[in-house]
């Protein structure tokens, strides 16, 4: 067993395996606010977990790397009763770690509608949040996420390299065909896309969009592709 869990009020707290009594004088507190069961999410606990604690233990163990201090992390649940990351639940999770445990810094949360509200909290408090998701582009473009980084990859990074496709090429003109839900939720497309798009409009590419709804009817594809040809190629 990698992880042993232990219940305080409002927060689930992981203490990792049995370590012996370490004379220091100040614990560095992690606090970890990720999914804990649903693995569909790549920076779930049960993918991460066994990292930061092998991270954990090797910076322990070294004395010379942070003499007279030790690290260990407490660990609160951003999922919801459906086991999805919850935007209500990540926040008051952040809360609760901040006025029980006085953390040194955040590690997550990873979707991006839970990690907003909690990048703004960690941004006031003058504490680090670092995680392997929030990939929007609002993380990045914001002045008040001040406090994020970002270790795993991001939409404006997407952007960017399809940016240099573009340039290798030599396209000046693009017709972007993309599917546009008005769904609240995790919005992996939409997000992904608006990298791509945000970027393009920052180095002066033209775009077009083309709306239609395949929810109301059958939709010609063909007639759509037809379009974005003639209109791509200007």
């Amino acid at each position: 067993q990698v992880v042993s869990a232990a219940f305080e009020p409002a927060v689930l707290t992981h203490q990792g395996s049995r370590r012996p009594v370490h004379n220091h004088t100040d614990d560095i507190i992690l606090a970890v606010i990720l999914p804990q069961h649903n693995t569909s999410y790549p920076w779930a606990w049960p993918r991460v977990g066994p990292a930061l604690d092998r991270a954990i233990a090797r910076v322990n163990s070294d004395p010379t790397l942070l003499p007279r201090h030790h690290v260990r992390h407490i660990f609160a649940n951003s999922e919801d009763g459906d086991g999805i990351c919850s935007e209500s639940i990540a926040p008051l999770m952040a809360v609760d770690l901040k006025f029980e445990h006085n953390p040194w810094a955040f590690i997550g949360p990873g979707c991006d509608y839970t990690s907003s509200p909690v990048g703004l909290f960690t941004a006031h408090w003058g504490l680090p949040m670092i995680t392997a998701g929030a990939p929007a582009v609002a993380f990045v473009q914001m002045e008040m996420y001040t406090s994020i980084t970002n270790t795993g990859p991001t939409h404006k990074k997407l952007g960017e390299y399809a940016l240099h496709l573009y340039k290798h090429f030599g396209w000046h003109q693009h017709a972007l065909l993309m599917f546009s839900d008005t769904k609240m939720g995790q919005r992996e497309c939409y997000f992904a896309l608006e990298g791509l798009y945000t970027e393009m409009h920052e180095d002066n590419i033209t775009t077009m969009d083309l709306v239609f709804e395949e929810n109301k009817g059958p939709v010609n594809y063909s007639e759509l592709l037809h379009k974005i040809q003639d209109d791509g190629r200007g």
